[in-house]
């Protein structure tokens, strides 16, 4: 089996109402129904005008005790805790949360890099959602259903580093259950779930090439994994609380 992951060339900075379908559209590659198109999540959160201002914030007490604890500036914690359900872990630097979309992740996945002025970046308000309105772009459009995959840069419970992983997806399963079928020796897989939509986004993050100004992949070679439906977003990836042991 082969794989390719190929960074799109062209695609320019994005501005809030851009048509990320028309921008990747224009690029010289060509999109197919078995292809997967993995977008960084910064470009879809600024064509959705997903900035704050941090000069419009007003740090509440609670954010103001937690600034102190994190050494973080008042106005980016209190946008931490306006997109967070809970508040995992806070020490020196870090600050882990639990986002409103159900990922475990430092700061919610606020972003300041690559943003002009006193302006931040948060996630978009619902990715899976963006995934399915990406896609649908493209059928519109090109007449074809690539699946669309929208990464963003986690750390790793047990690893250090960092790797992209799917917080958006449509037409793809992010989890392929191998639980019933048989390895090469004929035994029964009892526990082997591939968390195939995560490791696509991992692979597409090394075309990429960080600060390269690609924030589009085109990753072939697992037609397999694309689906007509949109199926259930990147959400079903997510763990169950009973089950997470980081908690």
């Amino acid at each position: 089996m082969k794989v390719e992951a190929v960074a799109l060339e062209g695609i320019p900075e994005v501005a809030p109402g851009d048509d990320l379908v028309e921008l990747i559209v224009g690029s010289a590659e060509p999109i197919g129904d078995d292809d997967v198109v993995v977008i960084a999540q910064k470009i879809v959160s600024k064509s959705e005008g997903r900035f704050c201002d941090l000069t419009a914030v007003e740090p509440t007490d609670r954010a103001r005790e937690l600034a102190a604890e994190t050494e973080k500036d008042p106005a980016i914690v209190q946008l931490i805790l306006d997109e967070s359900r809970a508040v995992l872990r806070a020490v020196p630097g870090v600050l882990i949360v639990e986002s409103q979309h159900g990922f475990v992740c430092a700061n919610a996945g606020i972003d300041s890099s690559n943003v002009s002025g006193d302006r931040v970046l948060l996630l978009p308000i619902d990715p899976d959602s963006s995934a399915r309105r990406i896609r649908d772009g493209f059928r519109e459009r090109l007449g074809v259903a690539p699946a669309v995959i929208i990464t963003d840069s986690f750390g790793r419970a047990w690893r250090s580093g960092q790797a992209d992983v799917a917080i958006g997806c449509a037409g793809i399963e992010p989890l392929l259950d191998l639980r019933g079928s048989a390895d090469s020796n004929g035994r029964d897989l009892a526990a082997t779930v591939t968390a195939v939509a995560d490791e696509i986004a991992a692979a597409a993050d090394l075309a990429r090439a960080k600060a390269s100004g690609h924030p589009v992949v085109i990753v072939r070679g697992r037609g397999d994994l694309v689906r007509d439906i949109d199926g259930s977003g990147a959400v079903a990836g997510l763990r169950e609380r009973s089950q997470d042991l980081f908690r």
